[in-house]
């Protein structure tokens, strides 16, 4: 595979700047940072119905799905771990992890559950944080990707996918009838007030990543109320969000939606991801028709459509971790279980930023949280500053970055120097171990649980991964 100058070894603006210009692609880069300068600054965030939010800064944790809660769905020691790094942050927004609506829609078997018997639980989840933080919770159910106990993948799906499907844990895959998704529109619209009587401030629809609600966004060819043209394929999401207004009007909605798709990737000669069936490819929202290519324009109605909702925050992402991973979160290092990088992960930044840089111009009314970050590493404080500036995004999120260095926000709004140490390589261990049953982590960079013996454990799972590649 080529062999891509690794970010981690550029030592200056200027050097990552020659090599934007190498690779031709744009991404604006500030040479020095103002702990006083955009990303100190308030957000405002303006809800339909529930009125006016401000984040004390443009920083934010992003939605994380962890895999280390309790059986039941509560959380354990270790999620309140990873809340209270959360909480001591600096940043302003704490965008919470993926929480499922009912135990089967769980990606993992330790996945958070938010029903009546949990929510005293979240309540005090949330009180962890800083009370300036402003809180959002992501309802999920993970659909396609449901593995919701130990004995394996349970998917429920939208529509029948020619390329999905045939993956392994997938091929046994239930369609949703209309009914049961009725019902599952009302599961949402409950727990999201469940959420609120735990004291978040916003909900997040989740619509992203591949997981149920981004499925809808593509079921050109299912029949009825919930696929064909874009009323239809968005007909879930308004479902929701309008019966959230209905019950609940003083809580806040929120959306992290994937803006655009590729065809679903497969690792090929050398273990480089190559297209999985080659041609045009129609099932990509947000996608241009070539499988490999983005066009923002149902998007943009979507975002409309969210905007007349009373939508007034929106985290901007792309694609799904499980089969196109390199323009969701680009990174050197994939995951055991996925392909090398067809593209300088830098490409696949300046992608994602330029998608969000479009709906953040063409979207003043809403909040607009950049994602995809954290391979910039050291100089992703010199970016989030230069896009906040330029109009190019409202917040600066972290998501696996948050991990390794949760206090990022603090060591830069502080105007101290970063710690190298903690910065984020993108080695890819948070998605390995989680695949491999294993609790979820930043192994090589947190002390915590590199002294773990999941760690051992780990290290095998790599190895056998590389064996089977060669």
């Amino acid at each position: 595979m080529p062999r891509w100058k690794q970010v981690k070894n550029l030592t200056s603006v200027a050097a990552l700047r020659n090599c934007l210009e190498d690779l031709g692609v744009e991404i604006p880069i500030d040479d020095e940072v103002d702990p006083a300068g955009e990303l100190a600054q308030p957000m405002v965030i303006a809800d339909g119905t529930a009125g006016t939010k401000t984040s004390p800064n443009r920083w934010a944790v992003l939605p994380m799905e962890g895999w280390d809660g309790e059986d039941d769905g509560r959380p354990s020691d270790l999620v309140r771990r990873r809340w209270d790094r959360f909480a001591a942050s600096g940043a302003g927004l704490v965008w919470g992890e993926a929480t499922a609506v009912r135990p089967d829609g769980r990606a993992n078997p330790r996945q958070l559950v938010l029903d009546r018997t949990t929510v005293d639980d979240l309540a005090a989840l949330r009180n962890r944080l800083d009370p300036a933080q402003v809180t959002v919770l992501q309802l999920t159910h993970s659909g396609r990707y449901a593995r919701p106990t130990v004995a394996g993948p349970a998917p429920k799906t939208v529509y029948q996918h020619p390329l999905l499907d045939a993956r392994a844990g997938s091929g046994a895959s239930e369609v949703l009838a209309d009914d049961d998704i009725d019902e599952l529109v009302e599961q949402f619209v409950d727990r999201a007030v469940l959420a609120h009587q735990a004291g978040f401030d916003f909900v997040d629809v989740k619509a992203c990543h591949g997981y149920l609600g981004h499925e809808f966004l593509s079921a050109v060819d299912r029949p009825g109320p919930y696929g064909g043209d874009l009323g239809g394929r968005t007909h879930f999401l308004r479902s929701i969000i309008g019966g959230i207004r209905a019950k609940s009007p003083s809580l806040g909605v929120a959306v992290r939606l994937s803006l655009f798709d590729f065809v679903p990737h497969t690792a090929g000669e050398g273990g480089v991801g190559v297209p999985e069936a080659p041609g045009p490819y129609r099932l990509a929202f947000g996608g241009d028709g070539s499988g490999l290519g983005f066009d923002l324009d149902e998007a943009h109605r979507l975002l409309e459509m969210l905007g007349n909702l009373g939508v007034g925050l929106v985290c901007a992402s792309a694609g799904s971790p499980y089969y196109v991973h390199h323009i969701q979160r680009p990174a050197y290092f994939p995951p055991s279980d996925g392909y090398q990088p067809p593209e300088d992960p830098l490409a696949g930044v300046a992608r994602l930023i330029a998608a969000t840089a479009e709906i953040t111009r063409r979207h003043p009314d809403m909040a607009v949280v950049a994602a995809g970050l954290s391979y910039l590493q050291d100089w992703l404080p010199n970016v989030g500053q230069a896009l906040v500036a330029r109009g190019m995004a409202d917040a600066i999120g972290l998501g696996r970055m948050a991990l390794s260095y949760p206090e990022m926000p603090a060591t830069v709004l502080d105007g101290r120097e970063l710690d190298r140490r903690l910065i984020c390589r993108t080695f890819s261990d948070c998605t390995t171990a989680p695949r491999n049953g294993l609790i979820s982590g930043c192994y090589p960079l947190d002390d915590f649980y590199n002294q773990k013996e999941e760690r051992i454990q780990l290290a095998a799972f790599k190895k056998q991964a590389k064996t089977r590649l060669r």
